[in-house]
């Protein structure tokens, strides 16, 4: 499973966020599950940065955000991405996708 998280940061934050980001990552790099990750900034827009990250499967993941010192330091850096879909399955030869189709958030429906 992969995950990609994009930000958009001002060019006077992005000392301090960058620090931050490093701190985020290395506490997900530190949980169960893991399997790689990176930092990057964009070359043509260096107020767009990015964090990958790579896990054996989607509850590792899951479970990760879910941790106690993850919620206290990452999760809030995290919550400053871009709103846009984050999570992704890695297309390999000869793998199944999974069936494309409205996942449910657990919550209740309305109506």
């Amino acid at each position: 499973m992969l995950v990609v998280n994009r930000f958009r940061v001002p060019a006077a934050e992005a000392a301090a966020f960058r620090a931050d980001l490093e701190a985020a990552h290395g506490l997900l790099a530190a949980r169960d599950g893991y399997v790689d990750g990176t930092v990057g900034r964009n070359l043509d827009e260096p107020d767009l940065w990015v964090l990958t990250t790579r896990w054996v499967h989607v509850g590792a993941y899951r479970r990760a955000l879910s941790a106690y010192d993850v919620k206290l330091t990452a999760v809030p850096v995290l919550s400053r991405a871009v709103d846009e879909p984050s999570a992704y399955e890695l297309v390999e030869p000869g793998t199944d996708l999974n069936v494309a189709q409205f996942r449910s958030t657990g919550a209740p429906s309305i109506g």
